[in-house]
């Protein structure tokens, strides 16, 4: 059992004369905790277990960032790896830029051709042959941005102890801070499962397969606003980051985007590309970008790995394999820590204000959708999925039969009606 030190002491405020990164007040408390899922007009709002304490007064760090080629947020800000609060409200800071989250339809058939090749032998004599090839031929490839449907602010969550995660070191490790073991290796199946579960039916990044008895639905709020598993709170693992002498360390924090169940709309997407007679091969998936943010320090070394070619130059001149080599096992070398981020919803179920009865709701806001909880009354942000989806419908059926090929995402669907026809006196669309 591995026994890490505890994290640094809160650092003390900073000297009056001692510059700081930004001239730019602070934010509020609330401005930059919103996350906590509490309406910070609520006199009786309870902050939820284990949930972050407010943080100090501090002037908010900007730091120097790039995008990879896969779509990570990439820093190697030394002072990022030194602060930890610089770190913490760094985080706060990115979390509030939205991922990237779009449906890819494409769909492909395989073509046999033939071809005529000329070939010249070594005498000089000229030969014509018939060769056969195949190729995959591209009907129909587009994008939906889905993003722009996100209902609120983002939630900040934290990996429970019980699962496996990275918790600075190199391998996964489960346990309360401070006493972890090594994750066996049936844990971590168990979780990657789940996690895959977990995401195609919409649910948070923070519920656990022990918590789950009803559809998001039917959750209760406070298992919902319970979204810091760790005894650890974010400031804290940010602190125990920057306190590591590692050289090859590394932070990363996750955008997760949650709230629709993605199998079910992913099949009934399908069955709407069908419906146009489409024979084809049929490819759909949910892709998301700009979903992790990577902190990594200020060195020469660390540097050249984030960078593509210089890491494939290390590979092609097998320099990388003794760096993996010292990464993974020396005590120096390097450590991962991945044990929270941003949850983005999609829908979500949020009190209803004013103390207000269902009926009474429904009467006064019929297209409004309310739930019944121990705790009152909820009414739905965000969009559901088949509202989302008979929106779209028509749009993704007529994609289809145009063969529409587009890299840019659509952002609204080919049928609302141009505000000039909207204009027109008696027009009702």
């Amino acid at each position: 059992m591995l026994v890490k030190d505890q994290p640094p002491e809160e650092p003390t405020s900073r000297p009056l004369d001692e510059p700081g990164p930004s001239a730019a007040p602070p934010p509020t408390f609330e401005e930059s905790a919103g996350h906590i899922l509490i309406d910070f007009d609520q006199t009786d709002a309870v902050i939820p277990g284990g949930g972050e304490d407010p943080p100090p007064v501090f002037t908010p760090y900007t730091a120097e960032f790039f995008v990879s080629n896969d779509g990570a947020i990439i820093t190697h800000d030394p002072h990022l790896n030194e602060d930890g609060e610089a770190l913490y409200r760094f985080l706060l800071t990115m979390s509030l830029t939205y991922p990237t989250y779009a449906l890819h339809c494409k769909g492909t058939h395989v073509e046999h051709r033939t071809r005529l090749v000329s070939t010249t032998d070594s005498n000089g004599h000229r030969q014509t042959k018939t060769e056969r090839y195949t190729e995959t031929i591209t009907d129909f490839d587009f994008s939906i941005d889905v993003a722009q449907t996100i209902a609120s602010k983002p939630t900040q969550w934290t990996v429970g102890d019980e699962e496996p995660a990275y918790r600075g070191r190199m391998v996964r490790e489960v346990g309360i801070p401070g006493f972890t073991r090594k994750a066996l290796h049936d844990e971590i199946k168990e979780a990657k499962s789940w996690r895959v579960e977990r995401s195609a039916q919409g649910l948070p990044p923070w519920i656990t397969r022990g918590n789950v008895r009803l559809p998001t639905e039917g959750m209760e709020m406070p298992l919902m606003r319970d979204v810091t598993k760790s005894s650890w709170t974010l400031r804290q693992w940010a602190d125990d980051y920057c306190a590591s002498s590692k050289y090859l360390k590394e932070f990363i924090y996750y955008k997760v985007t949650y709230g629709w169940n993605v199998e079910s709309l992913t099949a009934a997407v399908r069955s709407a590309i069908l419906s146009t007679h489409y024979t084809g091969d049929i490819s759909i998936e949910f892709k998301s970008s700009m979903d992790r943010l990577i902190v990594r320090p200020d060195t020469r070394l660390s540097r050249a790995l984030s960078n593509h070619w210089l890491k494939l130059l290390l590979m092609i001149t097998l320099i990388y394999p003794f760096i993996w080599l010292f990464r993974r096992f020396h005590a120096r070398g390097g450590g991962l820590w991945a044990v929270g981020g941003a949850a983005f919803s999609l829908k979500k179920w949020e009190p209803a204000q004013g103390g207000a009865g269902i009926a009474e709701l429904r009467a006064k806001y019929p297209m409004q959708r309310y739930t019944e909880t121990s705790e009152g009354v909820q009414i739905l942000a965000g969009a559901r999925e088949g509202e989302w989806f008979q929106r779209w419908e028509g749009t993704i059926r007529r994609a289809v039969a145009a063969k529409k090929v587009d890299q840019a995402p659509m952002r609204e669907p080919d049928d609302v009606p141009d505000y000039n026809i909207q204009a027109l006196d008696g027009y009702s669309g």
